[in-house]
């Protein structure tokens, strides 16, 4: 019997094993407020929110910041940067199902990926998408297709896959509370049976919620 169980935990083990492919420069980085990837596992990354304000928009340009006293963030490696990079890096899908989204910054960086031909679905809550500050109406008049549960309870969901290859899903919610206010976190992963999983439940509630 003890055997028997041995030699399924050493399955399950031998399957759950991923190679963590390390991210180039241009990709990516494992940068933020986070732990760090180790081999042999599909965990990529942690990031920890809040952030201590906003990054500067003039400075992530190429001549940089000048104003002398600039309040907003000067660190190429807070939790919103090193997320924005993931969007940024995206190349051909970009699946987001998450709860709310009114974080400009966010957003802009969505609607950037569907102006360079990134495919982009949305799923999200009705009652946030018609409240206060929701960036959906921008998705929606810029051409992305989004859909919501049109349901009493809540489409709580926080996670978004990327190219088929990233998961990011915990706590954190796309918007400015959640950056600077709240204690969130923020999960990546690469590949693996955990993001076969919620791909599965994304294309499970996409069609749940055709109308």
């Amino acid at each position: 019997m003890g055997n028997c169980i041995g030699l399924e935990r050493s399955r399950a083990r031998a399957e759950s094993v991923e190679v963590v492919v390390r991210l180039s420069p241009k990709g990516p980085s494992a940068g933020g407020k986070g732990a760090k990837s180790h081999a042999g596992d599909s965990f990529v990354d942690v990031l920890f929110f809040p952030d201590p304000a906003m990054p500067c928009k003039r400075f992530r340009l190429p001549e940089s910041c000048t104003r002398k006293n600039c309040k907003q963030i000067h660190d190429q490696g807070s939790s919103l940067l090193s997320f924005l990079e993931y969007l940024n890096n995206t190349k051909h899908t970009m699946d987001i199902c998450v709860f709310t989204i009114t974080c400009d910054e966010i957003a802009d960086a969505v609607l950037a990926a569907h102006a360079r031909g990134v495919k982009v679905r949305v799923i999200t809550d009705d009652d946030q998408a018609n409240g206060r500050g929701s960036d959906i109406q921008k998705f929606i008049d810029a051409g992305i297709p989004v859909r919501d549960d049109n349901a009493r309870t809540y489409m709580h969901n926080k996670f978004c896959i990327l190219d088929d290859k990233f998961l990011l899903n915990g706590s954190f919610n796309w918007s400015r509370q959640a950056v600077l206010g709240n204690a969130e976190n923020l999960v990546i992963n690469r590949g693996g049976r955990i993001l076969k999983r919620f791909r599965e439940q994304f294309e499970k509630l996409w069609k749940k919620y055709e109308r």
